[in-house]
């Protein structure tokens, strides 16, 4: 299997060569954004049911300016209200913004789509895959190399303690492979081991173990995105905090963003809460959180601290094509590869993403959703129940926050966002 999608092609089959870039019709609202009473209602629903003590969210059509619509305070125990500037945990959401600085890289020639990782990281060289993943760590010599590519989109064949199972699992585990802090206190059913003290060590640490598939063929909900943080920082010449900071964070004014939430921004911090027997019960409280300490790595799918208010500002860039106003991070081009499918014909996608495809972190969508998402949106979303999109074919960019673990509960948050924006 070759991959053969590379920028010249993704230019050609796109029709974008020599077509000048011209601004997307839907860039130009033709009426000003205003409040969602569909979206208010959603978040007053969830705070009235005392799910949640509160929740944001906010909507914008075009390049317009994002209206925010608040409900509630930032904890059970805290009158504080919430904000378009209060502070949640991302987990996941991280990822996209991952893919975002790896394109930017990949924009100027210093990276490679499909890039052998083994050129940067040596260690990847010589990857096995798992022969019984579900009985034991037997391997045989893996039939293809991982990529900046597989990386991107989840096909690296890496595996994930929320995903992984038998003797992989319990291989991730002790090697403190779980790149997500979710609180001082040990997690009931979690054992606790040493993370890696660095992406060099977590990098190393991961090299070591088997992979679960052929990189390219599967789609693995995995470590891929933390491991390219490692990449990055390495083509980079700079920590990946610092790249993130210079050519993402800084640029954007994305100011309330943080791998440590720092003492003067603590009053902003939400508390995260976990769903159990039908009650939220504190997972981690703002005043004792595990995310005022530094982290032991900065990990690129699942380690960020994040506002609404910068976070409309990342998707404000990805809808207006890698820029924001006057400020260009990437080219239009690279924004529209990065928002594309970028996953080969013959990967096998099941689950919850059968007849979805993924682009530079985050879910693109092939099939138009009744009454919803369009062909082409994009974005992703975190454990804690928060979500954003862009959705380039009807214009519309759309956020929604709330700090709840639900384990898999039929109660969702971002799915009832997403309904209320669509029906707007």
């Amino acid at each position: 299997m070759s991959f053969t999608a590379s920028r010249r092609n993704f230019l050609a089959l796109s029709g974008l060569a020599g077509a000048g870039f011209a601004t997307p019709g839907w860039a130009k609202s033709r009426s000003p954004s205003a409040p969602s009473p569909a979206i208010q209602a959603v978040l007053d629903k969830w705070v009235a049911g005392k799910a949640v003590p509160g929740a944001v969210a906010s909507v914008a059509r075009g390049l317009d300016k994002a209206v925010f619509m608040t409900a509630g305070t930032q904890a059970f125990d805290d009158a504080t209200a919430m904000t378009p500037d209060s502070l949640f945990r991302a987990y996941s959401m991280t990822k996209p913004l991952t893919g975002m600085a790896a394109m930017i890289l990949i924009g100027e020639g210093k990276l490679g789509m499909d890039q052998n990782i083994a050129d940067i990281l040596p260690a990847f060289a010589n990857m096995r895959v798992l022969t019984d993943p579900e009985k034991s760590l037997d391997s045989r010599p893996a039939k293809r190399p991982i990529t900046v590519r597989t990386l991107l989109t989840h096909t690296a064949g890496l595996g994930y303690t929320i995903t992984s199972k038998g003797p992989l699992l319990d291989a991730y585990l002790k090697n403190g492979l779980y790149a997500a802090l979710a609180s001082k206190t040990p997690v009931e059913g979690m054992p606790s081991y040493p993370h890696p003290t660095s992406l060099a060590d977590f990098a190393d640490r991961l090299a070591a173990l088997p992979l679960v598939a052929d990189p390219g063929t599967v789609w693995s909900y995995s470590l891929s995105l933390d491991l390219l943080g490692r990449v990055i920082e390495v083509v980079a010449g700079m920590p990946f905090e610092s790249f993130l900071q210079t050519r993402i964070f800084k640029p954007l004014g994305m100011t309330g963003s943080y791998f440590q939430v720092p003492g003067k921004a603590a009053k902003r911090l939400t508390t995260n809460y976990v769903l159990k027997d039908g009650k939220s019960l504190p997972l981690d409280p703002a005043k004792d959180s595990i995310y005022l300490e530094k982290p032991p790595c900065t990990y690129g799918g699942a380690g960020l601290v994040t506002s609404p208010h910068d976070w409309d500002r990342f998707l404000l860039m990805l809808a207006g094509e890698g820029a924001l106003g006057h400020t260009r991070i990437m080219s239009r081009e690279t924004a529209r590869w990065a928002m594309s499918n970028l996953l080969h014909p013959d990967t096998k996608v099941g689950g919850w993403m059968t007849g979805q495809g993924f682009g530079a972190g985050g879910r693109v969508v092939l099939n138009a959703l009744p009454g919803g998402e369009s062909v082409g949106s994009f974005g992703w979303g975190g454990a804690a129940s928060t979500t954003g999109w862009v959705d380039r074919t009807k214009g519309i960019r759309a956020t929604g926050w709330v700090q709840l673990m639900t384990l898999n509960s039929p109660q969702f948050f971002p799915i009832d966002i997403a309904k209320a924006v669509y029906s707007s």
